[in-house]
C-alpha cells in the first residue's frame, strides 16, 4: 500500500473553529444543549443531515448498487443477547482503564504515554489497570433482573453473520459474496473526544464479504485499495490518506489481518475505516453457540465449507468529520477581509446550488422563485434573499456550496442569470431556459475521479 508522503501537513484548522462553524451553520449542534448538553452526543442540523445523506448514499451506490456481488439488509438493534455472547462481546469487549489518582479523570491505559497522565500531565499517579465492559445493558420487559438482560448493538456485523444463511438461500449467492448494512451503533466510551470523532452513539457502514479461504488474502488486499480509493473519489486530499497494517499486538481477538485507513486530522494520524480479515471465527461461533449450520456448499468441489470474511468497516460521522476538516479553508483578498469556505466536493455538499436574488425586490421576487422551481428536481438546493448579495456569496462559501446562481434585474430583461463558482469566484451568464445543463456541466467538471 501507498503511504502518505512524509511531508503531508495535517489540516491547519483548529477543532474548536470547526466546531463553531458546524454549530452556527447548521451542521452539528451538541444534544439537549439547553439542559447542559449530554458527554460525547451529538444533534445534527439541517445542513449537517443532508451531507449525512449524502455520504450514506455514495458508501451504498460503490459498495452495493454499483456492484452484482453484494447485498443489503438491516437487522434489529436490539437481538437475543446470545448473539453477543457468542461473539465474544459479552466476555471480551472490553478497554484497560486506570484512574489518575490526581485529576481523578478515568483514562484508557494504551492510551497514556511515558506514565504521564495525559489531562493534568502529573507522572506515576495511576491506580492499578482493570477491565472495562463498553456494552450498553438494556432490559427487555417490564422487570429488571437478570434474565431480562438485553444490549444495544456495538457494531452492525454480528447482525450479518447470524443472516447469512438466510441471505444465501434466499438469493442463491455464490462466493465471493458479501452482506452490507448502514445503522446505527452504541459503545460506553470512557475515552471520546475530537468532536464527532469518537461518540457514545454512531452510525456505522460495514460490509461482511464471504469468501474462499484460499481467496480471502487475495480479497483483503484487493478491498484495502477499494477503500482508500473511495475516500478519495469523495475529494478528501490524498496526502493526508495513508494505509496502516496493524501490528500483531494491535489485532483484535478474531482477526488475522487488519488494516486502517487513516487520515491526517489536526491532533495527528486516526482511524478513519478498519479492514479486517476476519477469517472464519464469527460464522464458526454462531454455529458453536446455535447449533446450526453456517457453511457454504462448493459445487464444484461438491464439499460444505466455512467461509472466510473480509470486513471494510466505516463511521459516517468520522466521514463527515473527516471531510470538514480536509475541506476548511481560509483566504485573504488584496484589503485584508478574510474568506471562509469548504471545499467541499458537489456530491457531498448539503447544498449543490444555491439561488440568490440581486435582493429583496418584489419584482424580483417572482422571478427568482421560478428559477428555484426550476431547478429543485435536479439539484439539492437553498433559496436566500436575506442581506447584501456579498454577505450570502459569503455564507454559502461557508458551508461549501460548489455553485450559486444570481437573479438580477437584467434578467428580466434579457431572461439570463449569473453563474458563480465557490472556488474561483468567477462569474458566467447564462440562458434561465439552459440552465440546468449548464449547472450539470460544471457540476461534472468539478467532482473528483475515483
Amino acid at each position: 500500500m501507498t503511504e502518505a508522503p512524509v511531508e503531508a501537513a495535517a489540516a491547519d484548522v483548529d477543532l474548536e473553529t470547526l466546531i463553531s462553524l458546524a454549530k452556527r451553520r447548521g451542521f452539528v449542534f451538541p444534544s439537549a444543549e439547553i439542559y447542559g448538553g449530554f458527554a460525547s452526543t451529538y444533534d445534527y442540523g439541517p445542513l449537517g443531515v443532508e451531507m449525512k445523506r449524502n455520504v450514506r448514499e455514495l458508501w451504498w451506490r460503490r459498495m452495493v448498487q454499483e456492484r452484482s456481488d453484494v447485498v443489503g439488509i438491516e437487522a434489529a438493534i436490539i437481538t437475543n443477547p446470545a448473539v453477543w455472547e457468542a461473539s465474544g462481546h459479552v466476555d471480551g469487549f472490553s478497554d484497560p482503564l486506570v484512574d489518575c489518582l490526581e485529576c481523578r479523570s478515568r483514562i484508557r491505559a494504551d492510551h497514556i504515554e511515558n506514565d504521564t497522565c495525559p489531562v493534568c500531565g502529573v507522572v506515576g499517579r495511576f491506580t492499578e489497570e482493570r477491565q472495562f465492559n463498553l456494552l450498553f445493558r438494556t432490559f427487555v420487559g417490564a422487570v429488571q433482573d437478570d434474565a431480562a438482560v438485553a444490549y444495544l448493538r456495538p457494531e452492525t456485523a454480528q447482525g450479518m453473520f447470524v443472516n447469512f444463511d438466510n441471505v444465501l438461500q434466499s438469493t442463491r449467492r455464490r462466493l465471493p459474496f458479501g452482506i452490507a448494512q448502514i445503522g446505527k451503533s452504541f459503545r460506553n466510551e470512557i475515552t471520546t473526544g475530537h468532536f464527532t470523532f469518537r461518540m457514545l452513539e454512531f452510525e456505522q457502514m460495514e460490509m461482511e464479504y464471504f469468501c474462499d479461504p484460499a481467496e480471502s488474502i487475495e480479497l483483503h488486499e484487493y478491498w484495502k485499495q477499494e477503500r482508500l480509493d473511495w475516500y478519495r473519489s469523495l475529494g478528501v486530499r490524498p496526502e493526508r490518506l495513508r494505509m496502516r497494517d496493524h501490528d500483531p499486538e494491535e489485532l483484535s481477538h478474531y482477526s488475522s489481518a487488519t488494516s486502517d485507513v487513516e487520515y491526517l486530522y489536526p491532533w495527528g494520524w486516526g482511524e478513519l475505516e478498519g479492514i479486517a480479515h476476519r477469517g472464519d471465527f464469527d460464522l464458526s461461533a454462531h454455529a458453536a453457540s446455535s447449533g446450526k449450520t453456517l457453511s457454504y456448499f462448493d459445487p464444484q468441489r461438491e464439499e460444505h465449507i466455512v467461509p472466510h470474511v473480509v470486513e471494510p468497516a466505516a463511521g459516517v460521522d468520522r466521514i463527515m468529520l473527516t471531510l470538514l476538516v480536509d475541506a476548511y479553508d481560509e483566504e485573504t483578498d488584496d484589503r485584508g477581509e478574510k474568506r471562509v469556505l469548504l471545499r467541499l466536493a458537489p456530491h457531498v455538499a448539503p447544498v449543490t446550488v444555491a439561488v440568490l436574488p440581486l435582493s429583496r425586490n418584489e419584482r424580483l421576487a417572482p422571478t427568482a422563485r421560478q428559477v428555484w422551481d426550476q431547478l429543485r428536481p435536479h439539484f439539492r438546493t437553498q433559496f436566500d434573499d436575506a442581506q447584501s448579495i456579498g454577505r450570502r456569496y459569503r455564507r454559502q462559501d461557508e458551508v461549501g456550496t460548489p455553485l450559486c446562481v444570481t437573479v438580477d434585474f437584467d434578467s428580466l430583461d434579457d431572461g439570463a442569470a449569473t453563474i458563480r463558482d465557490r472556488d474561483t469566484m468567477s462569474q458566467i451568464r447564462v440562458p434561465i431556459s439552459g440552465l440546468v445543463e449548464a449547472l450539470q456541466q460544471r457540476i461534472d467538471e468539478l467532482q473528483p475521479e475515483g
